[in-house]
């Protein structure tokens, strides 16, 4: 691609084409709608991000902090949700102020070095959200209809080119199809939390009453909150909000984010509620009996042998949608990482070809997918902090962002958010490899 490229003709083709993100004006999009109607055109962006944080590195987390603690880190799972709330934010409001994603103002502002280090793990990242992603789906669909894992990995990569086919069509039909799958996630553990019949009491104290049992639970907490704050989500965030919807004057640029953060509120609220109903599921179902998962597939078989062969279908479905949706969602990222940072692209089915080699390397060695999974979220901890330090730097600075610059209180909170989550990081990484 053309280095000369201006930050519209990037914005216009992050996804793959120019007809995928349409810019509209304030007023163009709103129109002469009212009441809810005004949200319309706003609502989309965030449910997108939103897959990053239900994808099957959650599933893995949550079931098994449920089944060996119960309900005790549920207050966790709430506590990230928080804290994704408000890096979503940061991350719409830098796509709205700025007109440029998360990578393109690191390359405006960062020395050339910086930006291709950045872009270097930012595709090392991309891959290891693929692997999680790409996994879940292929064992999504061995545990529903008992296809061997190879030939499910080879259906999971003609379906998500088939997902990312949408995105000829626009971003609309994308985000319709990756909103269903999310309300099939939705479904799927609503009807199992039903079905469980949690308890009231503990599921509260879990819920608002923070506490640890000693270092295997610290560790599980660290690798909840590595699988809810995504790297890969806080650069694609920006990316869909930069030119959707174009503020000529800063006073319609804060409008915007308003709608935005409804749109985030909305989203991140069903992720948070999708998380939380994973571990109240594991909990009232395997932690009540004494059973302790450590595998998603032995969470299918308890849960075909404890509720019944319809529950266990519903949670590989589950599955599958989770890692259908966020796989595209992850090719997608990838795309916007390189042309941000590097003003380079490549057709986005060889990215999602070339990004699908090592899930399929690592089905064909034999290595246990559920492990595979959790060691993904190892290797995405190293990247929460080269996305999240710029993240608020950028948004803290006035001549940047001008009315949406972030409050001392935002940009306190942020940093304090940040510092927590690269410390627990830390402790994560070096627990995996050292303790």
């Amino acid at each position: 691609m053309d280095k000369s490229m201006t930050t519209t003709q990037t914005g216009n083709e992050l996804l793959g084409n120019e007809k995928t993100l349409h810019s509209k004006s304030f007023e163009q999009a709103l129109g002469k709608k009212k009441g809810l109607k005004r949200l319309l055109p706003f609502l989309g962006p965030a449910f997108i991000a939103a897959v990053a944080y239900i994808d099957p590195g959650n599933f893995a987390t949550n079931i098994q902090a449920g089944s060996k603690f119960g309900y005790m880190l549920l207050w966790v799972i709430f506590a990230s949700n928080l804290m994704a709330i408000l890096i979503q934010s940061l991350s719409a409001k830098l796509g709205i102020a700025t007109g440029q994603n998360l990578p393109e103002v690191a390359r405006d502002h960062f020395p050339k070095w910086a930006s291709i280090g950045l872009w270097i793990q930012g595709e090392l990242i991309v891959m290891a959200t693929d692997l999680a992603e790409f996994i879940g789906a292929a064992l999504g669909l061995y545990l529903i209809f008992g296809i061997p894992m190879l030939p499910s990995a080879l259906i999971t990569a003609a379906a998500s080119f088939l997902i990312l086919e949408l995105q000829r069509k626009g971003v609309r039909p994308l985000e319709a199809v990756i909103t269903g799958m999310v309300f099939i996630v939705v479904i799927a553990f609503g009807v199992q939390v039903f079905f469980s019949q949690p308890e009231a009491a503990p599921l509260m104290k879990g819920l608002f009453v923070p506490k640890f049992d000693g270092v295997s639970s610290v560790l599980l907490a660290a690798g909840i909150l590595g699988a809810t704050v995504m790297p890969h989500a806080i650069y694609l965030h920006s990316a869909l909000t930069q030119r959707r919807i174009v503020g000529e004057t800063e006073q319609e640029k804060v409008k915007i984010f308003k709608f935005e953060f409804v749109d985030i509120l909305i989203a991140m609220i069903i992720a948070g509620l999708i998380n939380a109903s994973m571990l109240v599921v594991a909990s009232a179902l395997f932690n009540t009996n004494g059973i302790v998962i450590a595998d998603l597939d032995v969470a299918f078989h308890n849960f075909e042998v404890l509720l019944s062969p319809g529950a266990a279908i519903l949670f590989g479905v589950g599955l599958l949608s989770a890692g259908l949706s966020s796989s595209s969602v992850g090719t997608m990222s990838g795309d916007v990482i390189m042309q941000g940072y590097i003003r380079r692209r490549i057709p986005i089915y060889l990215r999602r070809f070339i990004t699908m080699l090592p899930p399929l390397a690592i089905i064909i060695s034999g290595v246990n997918p559920t492990y595979a999974l959790v060691m993904s979220q190892v290797i995405l901890s190293f990247g929460i902090a080269f996305a999240l330090i710029p993240l608020i730097m950028f948004t803290s600075r006035k001549k940047l962002m001008g009315q949406l610059v972030n409050r001392k209180g935002t940009t306190v909170i942020s940093w304090l958010i940040a510092i927590l989550i690269i410390i627990l990081n830390l402790f994560l990484l070096y627990q995996t490899f050292f303790g």
